[in-house]
């Protein structure tokens, strides 16, 4: 059986394809909906109606904990249900999550990453009225301005840290995508009227025990905007603890899908033939991973971050926000395993998720390897061998899953 974990672009792509080959597929998501953070809660999207109607298995609510390379199974908690789940041939399109940098104020509430402001706007935190203001990079801050604006929120700035140079550099490449230029202009008139300043982003956040205003700069210029929330992320670092946790060039396992949707797409799709048996057919689809990987390079050269983001930071501002380590702290090191020996930076409940990529960032540190659990779980979880029980996989016995 091949095991699909993630249903984002990549995942679903995957699964579809290695079900048109004839193959058995179940899919692993910790969300409650396919989708992903991409396609999140879009059920018009007609690739998630897709995946809905072709009966493909599907584990939501879901979190991988450990995978043994040897024994071929996954770790797995779901609804208080743990197990063992088997597989032949693994597919990680585990995605990425928003890179945030510190900045002095960047704890306080009201202080949203970008995609996961949309986010909780999209499952009910009320946005009409508010006052918002988005900073840091990419295009996913035009994508959630625009949906903000269409639930009522007072978009009062987009803060861009990319200067128009970079952006203008860009347009040959967009100019060879057609679709994507008829979603950038979509986007464009759907927050006519925001703001949105290049070279740009926000410096500190303040607020008494919440956010009430931003500092942002923008060359000399520096200025406060009122308001309500901030969505504030710095592009997409990719969730690689799974195949890192696997050690060197494990069989029989392939990734696809790191940011970009496109290119996550026909990674999934190659992914999920080669997982399938037919690695040849993949060889229809060169020529559109070629044209996602340019459009993927030019969007990383057009936004690649700005070396001022490296002095946002003050000596009392928290970088590790599980162990409240500050930035001062951390500076007196020279490697991230000499700041986690001392500190304790990285080893709070998201286990460097947050501050190790802007460690990376701001210090140039490696930050080491992964151990299991990838994610924190409940003591009976660690201790389960048994088989996941059918019915959570839609399977008719415990056979056919570790078959």
């Amino acid at each position: 059986m091949i095991v699909v974990v993630g249903a984002g672009p990549a995942g679903i792509a995957a699964a579809l394809r290695a079900q048109e080959c004839g193959a058995r597929v179940t899919v692993i998501d910790d969300n409650p909906n396919p989708g992903g953070q991409i396609w999140r809660g879009d059920d018009e999207n007609s690739w998630v109606a897709r995946f809905r109607s072709s009966g493909i298995p599907l584990l939501s609510s879901t979190r991988v904990v450990a995978v043994d390379v040897e024994a071929r199974s996954l770790l797995v908690e779901t609804d208080g249900v743990s197990g063992r789940l088997s597989w032949k041939k693994l597919v990680l399109a585990t995605g990425s999550r928003e890179l945030f940098l510190p900045f002095p104020g960047w704890t306080l509430p009201g202080v949203f990453g970008v995609g996961g402001l949309q986010a909780l706007a999209k499952t009910g935190l009320p946005v009409a009225g508010k006052r918002i203001v988005l900073g840091g990079t990419g295009p996913l801050l035009l994508a959630v301005g625009a949906y903000l604006r269409q639930h009522g929120a007072d978009v009062k700035l987009i803060a861009e840290q990319a200067n128009i140079q970079s952006l203008a550099g860009f347009a040959p490449e967009l100019l060879r995508h057609p679709r994507k230029v008829l979603q950038g202009a979509s986007l464009q008139w759907a927050i006519a009227g925001t703001p949105y300043r290049t070279g740009c982003w926000i410096d500190s956040a303040e607020g008494v025990n919440k956010l009430e205003r931003v500092t942002v700069r923008s060359g000399r210029d520096i200025w406060t905007e009122d308001c309500d929330y901030a969505g504030v992320a710095w592009g997409l670092t990719p969730n690689t603890e799974l195949l890192e946790s696997l050690g060197p060039e494990p069989e029989d396992v392939y990734v696809a899908g790191s940011g970009e949707v496109d290119l996550s797409f026909v990674e999934g799709e190659i992914a999920g033939l080669n997982a399938a048996g037919y690695p040849e057919r993949t060889v229809l689809l060169a020529p559109k991973l070629e044209k996602a990987r340019g459009f993927a390079a030019a969007l990383a050269t057009t936004f690649a971050l700005r070396d001022e983001l490296r002095h946002l930071a003050k000596p009392d501002t928290i970088v590790c926000r599980c162990e409240d380590v500050t930035y001062g702290e951390l500076r007196k090191f020279t490697s991230f395993r000499a700041a986690k020996l001392q500190t304790r930076c990285g080893m709070g409940p998201c286990q460097g998720r947050i501050c190790g990529p802007a460690n990376e960032f701001l210090f140039g540190w490696e930050t080491g390897t992964v151990r299991p659990p990838v994610f924190p779980a409940k003591i009976a979880t660690l201790f389960s061998d048994a088989p996941l029980p059918a019915d959570t996989t839609g399977q008719p016995d415990t056979k056919e899953i570790t078959s």
